[in-house]
């Protein structure tokens, strides 16, 4: 009402101008009203989000903390069968992990604009890298070990040398009081161990089941003659050597062979196949038939082919021999032999069939000890060489994992070094897993030693059992 007409009605104009202030106070009042309920909007928008964004940490912290506790429960029960949960259970989390933040982010999208808006946005928060779950669950198991079970982790030895018996063909007490003094990482078999089918797969449950750690379970068995359970009265299908499948010319063949020998072996309880051989054949090799044959590039096809049957029947393939023994007349089983190829030609040629089976997904390599005055000028035995296994064939080829000597019981070795010096070379040089020692106590004391005294640092040791733990707990112990 104007004051014209409130001063028709008797108003003075004192009251007239004291109506007026109160009444622009009235108006001033419901603006500051409304001001302040488009703060509370502001702040309560912003605040679900605050609440949004912590529900969400919240879910991700839950899952972290039930893939911690897994894996606890999975160290304390311990045991192969353990192990396999955990993994597989790891496993699961890990994808309901993922399943769970495609959700979240879809959600997001899905906000309706006006609460994607606010008018002072809070820095972006950068999504966590993610979790190296197999990482983790490796050093869940050998972080808790006694030094005495780590340095016993990086050895892989025939059943009786921990046990003393002649001829090991069942697994009982005397192998479960060896297996609680030695935490070996790995057992390897011969046919001496293998009778029947019953048998030998009795044993290697017995043996694992036994361990308080994954255990390796080895064998070679690489097609044609040497194949220690196509050999025995085992009954399987029996694969051709690898000679003449190469000499067929068709990679599938290589293929088909590694995934009957990695079925096979998988069904017995085997995990680790020290095949294929990827060593390139010169004229007189002395590993015969044992080769696909003379060309890099065909040999390389078949290597990666017959890697990938054998690892994706679940077990795990290992290279052999490098640098390559192909070119060679002699054997190391009977004593000194040197490579004589430049650096360049064995790039060109022995290098070629290791550096697919890499690419293909081995999981092990083998080194031979033959001396490659080429690569080490010193003249060591390749097992036994930093430059030939840490320069080479990690640097070079790239190869990240599992590195183990040939069998250290070989007079290459013997003839020039004691168990105790080889040993701790050999680990020095840079490999995971000391395979088959002359007198293992002897080799296992020295190695415990030099890391108590600081020669070897527990640092080092910790670098192969984090590559040994993650072979181990990728799946390939699922029987």
């Amino acid at each position: 009402m104007g004051k014209l007409h409130k001063r028709r009605k008797g108003y003075s104009d004192e009251e007239l101008d004291e109506e007026e202030a109160n009444y622009e106070d009235e108006e001033d009042g419901e603006e500051d009203e409304d001001d302040e309920i488009e703060e509370d909007e502001d702040y309560d928008e912003e605040e679900e989000r605050r609440a949004y964004r912590h529900r969400r940490r919240i879910r991700n912290q839950i899952i972290v903390y039930l893939v911690i506790f897994f894996v606890a429960v999975g160290i304390a029960g311990g045991g192969i069968a353990v192990g396999r949960k955990a993994a597989s259970f790891v496993r699961q989390k890990k994808q309901a992990a993922e399943e769970a933040k495609r959700l979240e982010e879809a959600a997001e999208e899905e906000l309706p604009e006006e609460e994607m808006v606010i008018d002072t946005p809070e820095p972006v928060e950068e999504e966590p890298e993610e979790e190296d779950i197999l990482g983790e669950l490796a050093q869940s198991y050998y972080s808790e070990m006694s030094i005495e079970d780590k340095v016993a982790g990086l050895f892989m030895v025939t059943p009786e040398a921990i046990t003393g018996v002649k001829t090991a063909t069942q697994a009982g007490d005397g192998t479960q009081e060896a297996l609680n003094q030695y935490a070996v990482g790995g057992l390897i078999y011969f046919s001496q161990n293998i009778l029947d089918k019953d048998q030998i797969t009795t044993m290697l449950a017995n043996t694992a089941s036994m361990s308080n750690y994954p255990v390796f379970l080895a064998v070679d068995e690489e097609g044609g003659d040497v194949s220690r359970v196509a050999n025995s009265k085992v009954e399987v299908t029996k694969v051709d050597d690898m000679a003449a499948i190469g000499a067929a010319g068709d990679a599938s063949q290589a293929s088909a062979a590694g995934s009957t020998i990695g079925s096979y072996l998988n069904e017995i309880g085997f995990n680790v196949d020290f095949a294929p051989v990827a060593d390139v054949a010169g004229e007189g090799s002395a590993l015969g038939n044992r080769s696909f044959g003379s060309d890099p590039q065909m040999v390389g096809e078949m290597v990666a082919n017959a890697v990938g049957g054998i690892e994706g029947a679940g077990v795990s393939a290992c290279l052999k021999h490098f640098p390559g023994l192909g070119s060679t007349s002699e054997d190391t089983h009977d004593g000194r032999v040197e490579i004589t190829k430049s650096v360049e030609e064995m790039r060109t040629s022995d290098f070629v069939p290791f550096s697919a089976g890499i690419e293909a997904g081995a999981d092990f390599v083998m080194v031979s000890h033959a001396t490659a005055p080429t690569l080490d000028e010193d003249n060591v035995p390749s097992s036994l060489s930093k430059k030939v296994i840490t320069d080479t064939l990690r640097g070079e080829l790239g190869f990240e994992g599992v590195v183990i000597t040939d069998a250290l019981d070989m007079t290459a070795i013997t003839d020039y070094y004691t168990p105790e010096e080889a040993a701790v070379m050999a680990l020095e040089a840079g490999a995971d897993m000391l395979l088959m020692p002359e007198d293992f106590e002897k080799a296992y004391n020295a190695v415990l030693a030099a890391v108590q005294d600081g020669t070897i640092s527990e640092e080092r040791i910790n670098e192969s059992l984090d590559r040994i733990y993650r072979v181990k707990c990728a799946g390939k112990l699922e029987n």
